[in-house]
């Protein structure tokens, strides 16, 4: 015999089996799919956080300070931290949209004020006579309760709030309210000072304005139109750490 087959006999039977082959590969793709599955899982959000920051240190990425690199990578860097504090801020809202919704449907108040998620922000909106009677700008009894409810909700978080009172185009004319730019106004700084005064939420975090008739969302052709013309908007900004500039008007789209 040659010693080639001699050594084609020696290597015979050597190695592992051709099906370990397959078998190794059906578990890595198991493995895959287990990990695959774990990622749309719901993520701590505080664990993830330190372990961005964890992995953000070791690769010697630092929250700010001097460099002699170009700025634009700075920004780049500041936008990254800006898209995780926007997706927190996300889901917050969604929290506080989902809590919001489900009172007012417990307490059957669902037709009457609105909840949506607007330009600026999270806008809820009290239409009709939830909050005043016609031509009048202190708070009803009952509109207390609600905005009880809605200040333990806004207690939670740090966002810059908004209130915007509108009226329809009924005149008025009081010594009060000389016109509807002064029942508007007077309607938004009430709900702001219930807030603060009375709940004490952190005046620093409201504004308030009014707008008269000149925001309608229908036309004043009906009663019906009128009465939800004649609103109360609570907009709650997205982003946590907004504050108005000096000078800056600051409105929500209507």
């Amino acid at each position: 015999m040659s010693n080639r087959s001699k050594r084609s006999e020696k290597t015979e039977g050597q190695g592992s089996p051709g099906w370990m082959t397959t078998y190794g590969d059906m578990m890595t793709l198991l493995l895959c799919f287990f990990v695959l599955l774990y990622s749309f899982s719901v993520i701590d959000v505080e664990r993830f956080t330190m372990i961005i920051s964890t992995l953000r240190t070791k690769l010697g990425v630092l929250d700010g300070g001097r460099t002699v690199t170009r700025d634009e990578f700075i920004e780049a860097g500041q936008r990254f931290d800006r898209l995780g504090e926007l997706e927190l801020s996300r889901m917050e809202f969604e929290e506080l949209y989902f809590q919001i919704v489900s009172y007012l449907e417990e307490e059957g108040l669902d037709r009457e004020v609105e909840v949506f998620y607007s330009e600026d922000g999270l806008l809820v909106r009290f239409t009709g006579r939830v909050l005043f009677d016609l031509g009048r700008a202190e708070l009803r009894v009952d509109a207390r309760t609600i905005l009880d409810q809605l200040a333990d909700f806004l207690e939670k978080i740090d966002n810059y709030i908004l209130v915007e009172g509108h009226t329809c185009d009924m005149p008025i004319s009081t010594e009060e309210f000389p016109s509807n730019w002064e029942l508007s106004t007077s309607r938004a700084t009430n709900v702001v000072r219930y807030f603060v005064e009375i709940k004490g939420l952190e005046p620093d975090r409201f504004s308030a304005a009014g707008y008269g008739e000149y925001r309608p969302l229908r036309p004043n052709d009906s009663e019906e139109n009128r009465s939800y013309n004649r609103r109360v908007d609570i907009v709650i900004r997205r982003d946590p750490g907004f504050v108005p500039e000096e000078g800056e008007v600051v409105s929500h789209a209507w």
